[in-house]
C-alpha cells in the first residue's frame, strides 16, 4: 500500500462515517497526522474535537476544542474502562485516538468497551481511532466492527524530501557547510540505507550521519541494521565474505549467482537457518504458535511471490556459509530471520512480532526478496512449505577436490603451512576449524589434527540415510544437476608431501 492510497483509504472511511478504524503503524503521531490529513481545510479539522488517550496522560486534547472537552467529560480519568463508558457522552463528531489497546484489548470490559461505542458513534459522526503496532489482531469479539489499516513505511520519494529537509537545516544551522543535495548515484546509496524505516527513524539516522561535506552512507547503513535489529528475530549479516571465500559448491554458487544477476534480481536475503527445528510441531503443538508461524510464513511468500531455496545436509558442509555469502556477492543486504526468537508467551505477541517482521523484511526489499532455508533433513518440514521453497539442493560431504580448496582458503587466511592431517570425510567446518585451532594454539597441522572428530564418523548412519532419502529427489549443490547417491569404498588414507 502506497502512502496515497491509505491517505484516500482513511478518507473514504472519514467521509462514509465509519465509527472505529485501527490504524496499525511504526509511528503513532505518523498515524494520528495523516488521519488528519484526509480533512479537506484546517477550518474543518478544527471544528471537530480531537482527543487522544494514552495509559500514562490519560485523555488529552489535540486541538483547543478537543482541550475543552477533555476537561469537561474525561477530567482526571485515567482507568480505560472509564474512558470507553465516558466516551459515549462525547459531542458530536469527536474523534479520539487510542493509543497501544492491543496491550489489553483481549479483556472482555475492553473489547466490550470498544463494540458499544460502534452504533452511537456511528449515528453522531464520532470516530474511535485505535492506533497499534504493526502485525497486532484484533480480538475476535471486535474482528468485524472496526476497519483496519496499515500504514506503509514511506517510500523512495517521501525518502528524497526527508533527505532534501535534512540537507536543508543542516546547511541552515552552519552557513560555512559546504554540504549539498546529493548526486543521483550518491541518492541511490542513502536510498537504499533509508528504505524498510519508519519516517521518524530515518530523519533521525540521517541528522546523525551528517558533516559539512555530505551525507555518510556506510554510517547510515550502519544506524538502519541497528534500527533492524530492534526487532525480535532479526539481525543483519555484517561479514564480507562472498562465494570466493567458499570452496567447491559450485551448482549451488551457479544457479545462485545466475539469480542474484537475472531480471527481477531480489534486493534482499532471508536467511532462515534450521528451519526445520524452528516450525518443529506444525499441525501438533497444543498451543497452536507453530502453526500460526507457518501459516503467517506461507501466506507471506504467497502473496509477495517471494522466491524460496532450501538447502539440505549433513552440518557443516556450507549451508549457511553460501547463505551469508550470497548478499555479499551480489551487494545486497542478508537479514538472519530467527523464527525461534519471535516466539512469546504472551497470547498474540508472537504474531505481532512475526509480521512485524514481515513488513521491515517487504519494505527493505522493496517488494523482492530471497529467502533462503537450511535444514539438516526435510522429513519434519510441512509439504505446504516445501512447496514454497522449490528449489532445493543437497550439500553432500566435500570430494577430495573440493577439500583441497578448503584447506588453502583457510591455510592462506591463518598464514599456515606445513603437512595436513588425513581429511576423509571431513566437512568444510572441520577443516576450518582444524585452521583455526593450529592458528589459535600455536600447533601443526597435523596436531591440530588430533582434535577434530568428523562429523562422518560420529553420524554416519544419520548421514547414510540422509543420501539416500535426496537421491534422485534434489539438486546437487557441488555440480549441476540431480543429486544421486552411489555407494563407495571406505575411503583411503591420503597423504600429503609438506607444503
Amino acid at each position: 500500500m502506497t502512502t496515497k492510497y491509505f491517505r484516500e483509504s482513511l478518507e473514504a472511511a472519514r467521509r462514509v462515517g465509519t465509527p472505529i478504524i485501527c490504524i496499525r503503524t511504526t509511528d503513532p503521531a505518523s498515524a494520528m497526522n495523516q488521519y488528519e490529513a484526509t480533512f479537506s481545510s484546517p477550518e474543518k479539522l478544527a471544528a471537530r474535537p480531537i482527543m487522544r488517550f494514552d495509559y500514562l496522560s490519560g485523555v488529552t486534547g489535540r486541538n483547543p476544542k478537543g482541550a475543552a472537552e477533555a476537561k469537561r467529560n474525561f477530567d482526571k480519568t485515567q482507568n480505560v474502562e472509564d474512558v470507553l463508558i465516558k466516551a459515549q457522552n462525547m459531542v458530536e463528531k469527536s474523534i479520539l485516538y487510542f493509543l497501544n489497546p492491543q496491550r489489553i484489548w483481549e479483556q472482555p470490559p475492553v473489547s466490550q468497551g470498544i463494540w458499544n461505542l460502534r452504533d452511537s458513534f456511528k449515528a453522531t459522526h464520532r470516530v474511535l481511532v485505535l492506533i497499534t503496532t504493526i502485525g497486532a489482531t484484533l480480538p475476535p469479539e471486535i474482528v468485524n466492527d472496526v476497519l483496519i489499516f496499515d500504514e506503509p513505511l514511506p517510500s523512495t520519494d517521501e525518502l528524497k524530501g526527508l533527505l532534501s529537509e535534512a540537507v536543508a537545516s543542516y546547511k541552515a544551522s552552519i552557513p560555512e557547510a559546504t554540504i549539498t543535495y546529493p548526486q543521483p548515484a550518491e541518492e541511490a546509496k542513502i536510498m537504499d540505507a533509508l528504505i524498510g524505516l519508519p519516517a521518524f527513524t530515518s530523519d533521525q539516522v540521517l541528522a546523525m550521519s551528517m558533516n559539512d561535506t555530505g551525507v555518510d552512507a556506510q554510517r547510515l547503513w550502519e544506524r538502519k541494521k541497528t534500527a533492524v535489529e530492534q526487532t525480535p528475530g532479526l539481525s543483519v549479516w555484517r561479514g564480507g565474505d562472498t562465494f570466493a571465500d567458499v570452496g567447491g559448491c559450485i551448482g549451488i554458487k551457479h544457479f545462485l549467482s545466475a539469480m542474484l544477476k537475472g531480471k527481477e534480481a531480489p534486493r534482499l536475503i532471508v536467511f532462515v537457518d534450521e528451519i526445520e527445528k524452528a516450525l518443529a510441531g506444525t499441525g501438533t503443538d497444543l498451543s497452536g504458535i507453530k502453526s500460526e508461524i507457518t501459516g503467517c510464513i506461507l501466506s507471506w511468500l504467497q502473496d509477495h511471490e517471494a522466491d524460496g531455496i532450501t538447502l539440505i545436509g549433513p552440518p557443516g558442509t556450507a549451508k549457511s556459509a553460501i547463505c551469508k555469502a550470497a548478499g555479499s556477492t551480489a551487494g545486497i543486504p542478508t537479514v538472519a530471520c530467527d523464527i525461534a526468537a519471535m516466539q512469546s508467551g504472551i497470547v498474540g505477541s508472537t504474531g505481532e512480532r512475526l509480521r512485524s517482521a514481515l513488513a521491515i523484511i517487504d519494505a527493505i526489499s522493496q517488494g523482492r526478496s530471497l529467502w533462503i532455508a537450511t535444514c539438516n533433513s526435510i522429513v519434519n518440514l510441512p509439504p505446504e512449505l516445501r512447496r514454497r521453497f522449490p528449489s532445493t539442493f543437497f550439500f553432500d560431504l566435500p570430494s577430495e577436490e573440493e577439500r583441497d580448496l578448503i584447506w588453502e582458503i583457510y591455510m592462506t587466511k591463518w598464514g599456515l603451512t606445513g603437512q595436513r592431517p588425513d581429511d576423509a570425510g571431513w566437512t568444510g567446518a572441520e577443516i576450518k576449524e582444524c585452521c583455526r585451532k593450529s592458528y589459535r594454539l600455536g600447533i601443526s597441522l597435523l596436531e591440530s589434527g588430533k582434535f577434530i572428530v568428523p562429523v562422518s564418523v560420529s553420524a554416519k548412519d544419520q548421514i547414510d540415510r540422509l543420501r539416500k532419502e535426496a537421491s534422485g529427489k534434489f539438486l546437487d549443490a557441488g555440480k549441476p544437476g540431480i543429486y544421486e547417491f552411489v555407494e563407495q569404498p571406505p575411503a583411503k588414507r591420503r597423504k600429503f608431501a609438506n607444503s
